[in-house]
């Protein structure tokens, strides 16, 4: 569920899975208005659904509109799966986190959150997750920048002293000795403008990730590769987010395998993507 919701590979994945493992089943994208967020939830009990994912913007929202949450995705404050129970009831999770770190550890098995300073764009769900994820795996300081400075502070209050608000115009410098930069907004994704943010005072060997994969490689992660920095983009955290609902869903823990990521990488280079 989401607005707008066709950009999205999620079906293309899930669907794959069905088929490798035998389930009669069908992944489908709805798009879904925020104001018809409520009845869209309640309605998926009687339709059938074992479960939906949420994307952009309705990971808040849902969280009050379930029937139980669980703790990690009380904490991250937003919820990107959902799971129906045979009486109808609803609860949220979060796998975003999941997703985030099983990706780095993926595209880059050395990597480590505390080699140095992350700084991340963005104060929505999936700059939520993503702080959380790190600070799970040790990262000793983060710096939080969002166009809209009380939100980021808001995260920095929640999340305790290792997150540090920055306000935008502090966006630029704020990279200045970081190990790490992630691109946790909705810009640079296709039809969006991108994000807007110069790399000269980042350091060449920080990681840069970024958590769209619509377009494989944003205008983001294109500057920091041409200067010599390792990307990595959000296609594999998609995947990955894709598996501990499956275990909640059927009971059953997918693979992210190569003949997967190949076929998801060519969908998105093809002809109008």
């Amino acid at each position: 569920m989401g607005w707008p919701v066709m950009h999205s590979r999620s079906p293309l994945l899930h669907n794959y899975w069905f088929a490798r493992h035998g389930l009669a089943g069908t992944y489908v994208p709805l798009a879904i208005r925020p104001d018809g967020l409520p009845v869209a939830l309640r309605a998926l009990h009687p339709l059938g659904f074992a479960g939906a994912n949420l994307t952009i913007p309705h990971k808040q929202h849902a969280m009050t509109l379930v029937d139980e949450v669980d703790p990690v995705a009380i904490r991250i404050g937003a919820i990107s799966c959902v799971v129906v129970r045979p009486d109808g009831s609803l609860v949220g999770s979060n796998n975003d986190c999941y997703g985030f770190i099983h990706n780095l550890k993926q595209s880059e098995p050395r990597w480590r959150a505390d080699a140095g300073p992350v700084v991340v764009f963005g104060a929505g769900g999936g700059a939520r997750a993503v702080c959380y994820g790190l600070l799970q795996e040790g990262a000793k300081e983060i710096r939080l920048v969002n166009r809209t400075f009380a939100r980021a502070k808001g995260i920095a209050a929640e999340f305790g002293s290792a997150i540090e608000a920055l306000p935008w115009e502090h966006r630029h410098d704020a990279l200045e000795g970081a190990a790490m930069a992630v691109n946790a907004t909705s810009q640079g994704m296709s039809g969006q403008p991108p994000l807007d943010i110069r790399l000269d005072k980042l350091p060449t060997s920080a990681l840069v990730a970024d958590i769209i994969y619509t377009p494989l490689e944003t205008p983001f992660l294109a500057a920091a590769r041409k200067r010599g920095n390792r990307t990595v983009n959000g296609l594999g955290m998609l995947l990955h987010q894709g598996r501990p609902a499956w275990k909640a869903w059927f009971g059953v823990e997918p693979e992210v395998t190569a003949e997967l990521r190949a076929l998801m990488e060519k969908s998105l280079v093809a002809p109008g993507n």
